[in-house]
């Protein structure tokens, strides 16, 4: 897949989009998927950390290596993190630069903010593809106080509106929104040339994409906007268990898994 093959899947077939953040993970999911998105969820899912603030350039580099080493076909996405991208578009370029030449990731994406599509626009004419991101914006949680859903309010429709009309001026091939209301994910969508692919938004968007941890059922809690699609963690917790009972009844290792001298 390519960035331009993303922009031409407009109002097509829906791109289906996951995370992913490791190299076997991302060969299951590779032959399912249009995009795969390293994000910086990675902090949360991943490392344990309350938010994704804390995640920095090395981890998302060191993630999206896993992932180019188990995808062949996905279009491969990698989140810029919290700081690399807002001081302005030089410093934004140069980052973005290092995360495509250091991973061999296809495109970078960046939380849309007031003057983020300047640097979307400043990327793009040097190289970079760019995935926007409006809505409900994970690194904005400081100043949001939390993670709450975006345009209840008539002024705060208006300004993810702009949000993504300007993020689609500048040349972003795809925007993400999320955590928005239904009506207002179909609206953008139409106003906009790009794709958009949503979360936590609407089932009229050009594309999904969910946490791909969050769709296997890895963790108690999960938000509404996710439909679980396995229960891994009891899974998971099921084959400790009998791994447990095996070892301390000495039932493993069994014959056919030990190694006799000749």
């Amino acid at each position: 897949m390519t960035a331009p093959e993303i922009y031409a899947r407009k109002g097509q077939v829906p791109l289906v989009c996951l995370t992913a953040y490791t190299a076997p993970v991302a060969e299951i999911l590779d032959e399912h998927c249009d995009v795969l998105l390293v994000g910086d969820s990675v902090g949360m899912v991943v490392h344990g950390l309350p938010s994704t603030i804390g995640v920095t350039m090395d981890m998302m580099i060191l993630h999206a290596q896993a992932v180019m080493r188990g995808s062949d076909k996905a279009f491969v996405v990698v989140d810029m993190p919290f700081g690399s991208y807002e001081a302005g578009p030089e410093e934004a370029f140069h980052n973005a630069a290092r995360l495509l030449k250091e991973t061999g990731a296809q495109a970078v994406k960046i939380e849309s903010g007031p003057t983020v599509h300047e640097t979307v626009a400043y990327m793009v004419q040097r190289g970079i593809p760019v995935m926007g991101h409006v809505g409900l914006r994970p690194q904005a949680v400081n100043v949001d106080g939390g993670f709450k859903a975006k345009g209840r309010t008539e002024s705060e429709r208006k300004k993810v509106i702009q949000e993504a009309l300007d993020t689609d001026a500048a040349g972003a091939f795809a925007i993400v929104v999320e955590g928005v209301a239904e009506d207002l994910a179909r609206e953008i969508t139409v106003l906009v040339k790009a794709p958009t692919i949503g979360i936590g938004a609407s089932a009229g968007c050009d594309g999904q994409v969910l946490v791909t941890d969050d769709m296997l059922g890895l963790f108690d809690w999960s938000p509404k906007f996710v439909r679980r699609y396995a229960d891994m963690r009891g899974a998971i917790s099921k084959a400790a268990e009998d791994y447990a009972k095996d070892v301390r009844d000495r039932s493993f290792p069994a014959p056919q898994e030990t190694y006799f001298a000749k």
